[in-house]
């Protein structure tokens, strides 16, 4: 399991002009059954994203491909972290 922090580098308005392409990915990788959750920081200086992979190494190719690494929008930083415990609702998700 990982966390994904980003730390947005651009000005808001950039990374709007961006969202829809953002999102779009997002989806995509909800479908594969990588991501587990993600949201916005408060305040808004950047983002989370819970993601399940084999390795970092995969994982950092699936963020090469976010429009807002490819725009250099954000800074992002991988945690990788050993879950023992999550809610019953969750646990029918994890790999």
């Amino acid at each position: 399991m990982f966390i994904i922090s980003l730390n947005y580098i651009a000005p808001l308005e950039e990374l709007d002009e961006h969202m829809a392409a953002h999102v779009k990915y997002l989806k995509k990788y909800y479908a594969a059954d990588v991501f587990i959750m993600n949201g916005r920081k408060v305040p808004r200086t950047g983002g989370v994203i819970i993601a399940q992979a084999d390795s970092k190494e995969i994982l950092e190719k699936i963020i090469a491909e976010d429009p807002f690494h490819k725009h250099k929008l954000v800074e992002f930083e991988i945690t990788e972290f050993l879950a023992t415990q999550a809610h019953s609702d969750i646990k029918a998700m994890i790999r």
